[in-house]
């Protein structure tokens, strides 16, 4: 697979992925699967370590997104997202070539192809290599979406909101009590929490920052579901 090293947060299906590298981790980026699906691979650049967030479709491109050569990373982790069918249709496949273990939200296990060895909740933490990620549980879009956080002590922090929050609003939720969930939660959790610099990853589309977004808040709400 062709990876550009130039990082915009954009990728096109079936194209390039693209590699953001930081001074103890690197982030490729690929859009995988007919709902340009965004799958996130992490790699500890002390430890040559890889997670591998959202196994969402497409399971010969994940795998080349992670190598056949002997340098390649090695894949110990695949977290979910939360449980809609487009985030981990490769599940199974990866979790199975690669022996990763599989992380999710308890709430948002059962629907998933294979049962997760891991269950995580809101202020968990989860390690790849020797960097630590932060658990954010954002309720709404399903019962047990998750994001993924990353304080990187070098500079901004990196989000992984999967369908909880996308550039220019929240993710679709299917009631009124769910789109106030979820919008208490990404103002309380999210906007409350991180600076305006934050970089999110979301699950499709390009990439944005809390800075970006964090004026619209008022007009989402308002907006409602």
């Amino acid at each position: 697979m062709n990876v550009l090293e130039n990082y915009t947060g954009h990728v096109d299906p079936g194209g390039a992925a693209t590699r953001r590298t930081l001074e103890a981790l690197t982030i490729t980026k690929v859009s995988v699967g007919p709902m340009d699906n965004n799958a996130y691979l992490l790699v500890c650049r002390a430890t040559n370590e890889a997670l591998l967030i959202d196994a969402a479709a497409e399971p010969e491109r994940l795998s080349d997104l992670i190598g056949h050569d002997d340098g390649r990373p090695t894949l110990r982790t695949i977290v979910t997202t939360h449980q809609h069918p487009d985030h981990w249709q490769a599940l199974g496949a990866i979790a199975g070539s690669y022996g990763a273990n599989t992380i999710a939200h308890p709430d948002d296990a059962g629907p998933l192809p294979v049962p997760p060895d891991r269950l995580v909740t809101h202020g968990d933490t989860v390690t790849v290599g020797e960097i630590s990620l932060e658990i954010i549980h954002l309720r709404g879009h399903t019962p047990g979406s998750i994001a993924i956080l990353y304080r990187d002590p070098t500079s901004h922090p990196h989000l992984f909101t999967g369908d909880s929050l996308f550039p220019g609003g929240p993710g679709r939720t299917t009631s009124p009590e769910d789109f106030t969930s979820l919008l208490n939660d990404l103002e309380a959790r999210i906007f409350g929490e991180l600076p305006d610099d934050t970089w999110f990853y979301p699950g499709h589309g390009d990439d944005s920052t809390l800075g970006e977004e964090r004026p619209k808040l008022g007009e989402w709400r308002e907006r409602g579901w």
